[in-house]
């Protein structure tokens, strides 16, 4: 370790690694801290604490629910089989440990400096780490990359035991699960969770506040995804809050304040999970004049740099949408601006969105809803999955596409997805934007024969008003 770099990153989830990469890669020499004392803390929360080990527990839910419920259909029988959430967590964290051990190896690779400890600002562009090794330094840098991320929110009165109140965190590390799981909060954490717990025997309750689950997605799309939740004995609460917490010895009691008066509902575990908040606390932000926004994270601007000289600020802690691929972009940005590239600015209205859940969400752009409030008169085309052959023979027939156009000129404000592998599906949608294409160009382009992808095609076929297939 030296005591000068040209940048210096604070963080090593997706945006702070691959922002390091990325600069080493324009030649520059590049020191990446991380607060995990361990290797396989790169990769961040991501890899280690949400996305990668979360969509493992995901395939083991949907193979567990397909040879429960589909396996007979398709000629395959089996008795006797027993479901392992041990086995499954096992699995997960096998999945990120090579993940963060080939971070290690890219740092090599690049020669990206890793540097284990506690980084804070020290004013102007220094940094000051408190080494897991023991000791502090100080490092100089021609330039900043803040990339701290952020963790669970809580509440007061449901703070995190870690045992019986949790976060996801504790979620992904459950070799057991009680009988009955109650999950407050119904966005993609919430609803993935709840994926998992009830294919693998839990009783599983979802509270939301809101009038649908999936508050950030298109309201037909997320009605989609209730309905098949309900189908499998999930509860789902809406317009409903959490209003009390009692910690019995034996049980929990979580009282609820929804359209029909209080009620309270007993539960043997209470999984959080009503959004993040940035790690900005004690990180040295005032001494370098970087300013926050009146939300709480860190103000950038279309290249991601603060409002300090040199300093940038990508991922979760830069506001949202806090998701790993909307960091590692922003990293990427960073990077090359400080780099002196030819850096295009973050397009943060054509970020992706994706749920992962049975069935599973995918969607880009406007709602419906949006775009007629932002004052487009709209067109819409859709395009149900029980029409699409590949989905029939993947024994998926449930979901849609749905695409939302402007009437006149027929650019795609937003692409909304539900069903079967269409995670898959969302980035034709996004480069379709990020090109500027239109519904007819979308429908006249060839699609594969027989292929999910088709519903695109299809829904922007019936947006025309001249669908094939419906």
């Amino acid at each position: 370790m030296k005591d000068s770099y040209d940048v210096v990153v604070l963080g090593a989830g997706p945006g702070g690694y691959v922002a390091a990469i990325r600069a080493a890669q324009l030649g520059l020499d590049v020191a990446c801290v991380e607060s995990e004392s361990r290797e396989g803390g790169l990769g961040g929360v991501c890899l280690n604490w949400g996305c990668i080990p979360a969509k493992a527990l995901l395939e083991s839910a949907t193979l567990a629910r397909r040879v429960k419920d589909d396996a007979a259909d398709f000629g395959v029988r089996i008795s006797g089989y027993e479901l392992d959430i041990a086995a499954a967590v096992s699995r997960s964290r096998q999945i990120s440990d090579r993940l963060t051990k080939g971070i290690k190896y890219l740092f090599d690779k690049n020669g990206v400096m890793p540097i284990f400890g506690r980084g804070r600002l020290a004013g102007g562009v220094q940094v000051e780490v408190d080494l897991k090794a023991g000791g502090k330094s100080v490092i100089s840098a021609r330039s900043i990359i803040i990339a701290v991320g952020s963790r669970p929110k809580t509440f007061p009165a449901f703070e995190f035991d870690g045992a019986r109140v949790i976060s996801s965190r504790e979620a992904l590390e459950l070799t057991k699960l009680p009988e009955r799981i109650v999950i407050v909060g119904a966005g993609s954490t919430g609803m993935e969770f709840a994926d998992v717990f009830n294919a693998f025997g839990a009783k599983v309750t979802i509270i939301e506040m809101l009038p649908h689950i999936l508050p950030n997605e298109d309201e037909e799309i997320a009605g989609v995804v209730s309905r098949s939740f309900k189908k499998r004995g999930v509860t789902i609460k809406k317009d409903t809050a959490v209003k009390a917490l009692e910690r019995l010895k034996t049980q929990l009691n979580v009282t609820l304040e929804g359209p029909g008066g209080d009620e309270m509902i007993e539960c043997d575990l209470l999984l959080m999970a009503v959004g993040r908040t940035p790690n900005v606390e004690d990180i040295g932000l005032e001494s370098a004049g970087v300013q926050l926004s009146d939300q709480g994270w860190i103000k950038v601007d279309e290249f991601n740099r603060t409002t300090a000289d040199r300093i940038y600020a990508v991922g979760d802690v830069a506001g949202p949408p806090m998701l790993a691929h909307k960091g590692s972009h922003e990293g990427i940005v960073a990077a090359e601006h400080i780099a002196g590239v030819a850096a295009h600015p973050v397009a943060r209205d054509n970020i992706p969105s994706c749920t992962y859940c049975h069935p599973e969400v995918a969607s880009v752009g406007r709602t419906e809803k949006q775009a007629r409030e932002a004052g487009h008169n709209v067109k819409v085309g859709k395009f149900p999955l029980s029409a699409n052959g590949r989905a029939l023979t993947a024994g998926a027939p449930d979901g849609m596409v749905k695409i939302v156009a402007d009437a006149k000129y027929g650019e795609i404000l937003g692409v909304h997805m539900v069903g079967h592998n269409v995670t898959e599906l969302i980035a034709e949608a996004g480069l379709g934007r990020a090109l500027e294409s239109t519904i007819a160009e979308l429908a006249s382009t060839v699609h594969a024969h027989p292929t999910l992808a088709e519903s695109v095609m299809e829904a922007a076929l019936a947006a025309l008003g001249r669908p094939i297939h419906i």
